[in-house]
């Protein structure tokens, strides 16, 4: 592993910038990039297409992952330079009602790590299983090898339009903490329970800004995974700033901070019991 990249999982203050899976779009792509080193990221995620992975390797200093759950695509990418490889990229299956099973992700773990046995692999636990199941599977990866996991929280998305409203009506003293974790919740809660489970570090991704990333590292996360909050920007500037915000937020993550926004999470999970 990359020698600051390993110490950054030690020191569990890991920024991943999710440059957008199913974006190939090289312009883009490359502003991200550029925004990631101005905030000091740790890693770039990028999708899983070795010219991109060539171009992107050339421009930057910081370590590539890339994401698909096609096995040969994560291992020609890893020939072209990638440090990372991530087996995840659901969301374009899901809106296809597609689901994928503990048994159909560990197939295909053991596949990605015969073919690519001496590098990182981080694989995403769909957030369609329950969390027993997620659990089981997280112990199962970690057994065969599997250095890292990510949780996801695409469910929750389904749901917020029509839940979102709902619960505003009920919290009469509505706010930022109870909304940044709303849009978070489902994959701060497998967090919660994966990083208490396995010895593996745990990054946590989905819809995740300042806020609800200083309670992901409360709930156990070495990581974080950063994408859609700065994905809709238009120049480098912006997106890094954000970045730098996130990056700040969690550099200054202090103890009265920590109790503050577990108290809100806690609330929010009865909250969420009760829609």
């Amino acid at each position: 592993m990359n020698t600051n990249l390993y110490d950054s999982f030690i020191n569990r203050k890991v920024i991943k910038v999710i440059c957008g899976l199913q974006n190939t779009n090289i312009s883009n792509i490359i502003q991200v990039v550029k925004a990631a080193e101005l905030a000091g990221a740790t890693y770039i995620d990028i999708v899983a297409n070795t010219k991109i992975v060539s171009i992107i390797k050339s421009l930057t200093y910081l370590p590539i992952c890339v994401s698909s759950i096609n096995p040969i695509d994560l291992y020609n990418c890893s020939l072209m330079g990638a440090q990372i490889v991530e087996l995840g990229n659901f969301d374009i299956f899901y809106d296809k009602n597609i689901q994928f099973s503990q048994e159909y992700i560990l197939d295909l773990a053991y596949e990605t790590r015969s073919l690519i046995p001496n590098k990182d692999i981080c694989v995403t636990i769909p957030h369609t299983l329950n969390l027993y199941e997620q659990v089981t599977l997280a112990r199962s990866l970690e057994n065969i090898g599997i250095n890292m996991i990510q949780t996801e929280g695409y469910m929750s998305k389904i749901n917020i339009q029509s839940d979102f409203k709902k619960y505003i009506n009920m919290k009469s003293n509505f706010d930022m903490v109870s909304q940044a974790t709303y849009y978070s919740a489902a994959t701060l809660s497998s967090t919660l329970v994966i990083a208490n489970s396995v010895d593996i570090p745990v990054i946590t991704a989905s819809s995740l800004n300042d806020l609800s990333s200083v309670i992901a590292f409360n709930y156990g996360a070495s990581g974080i995974g950063i994408g859609s909050c700065i994905n809709s920007m238009n120049n480098i500037y912006d997106m890094s700033d954000l970045l730098s915000e996130i990056k700040y937020s969690i550099n200054n993550n202090s103890v009265s901070n920590k109790i503050y926004i577990a108290n809100s999470y806690d609330k929010l999970i009865n909250m969420n019991s009760i829609i």
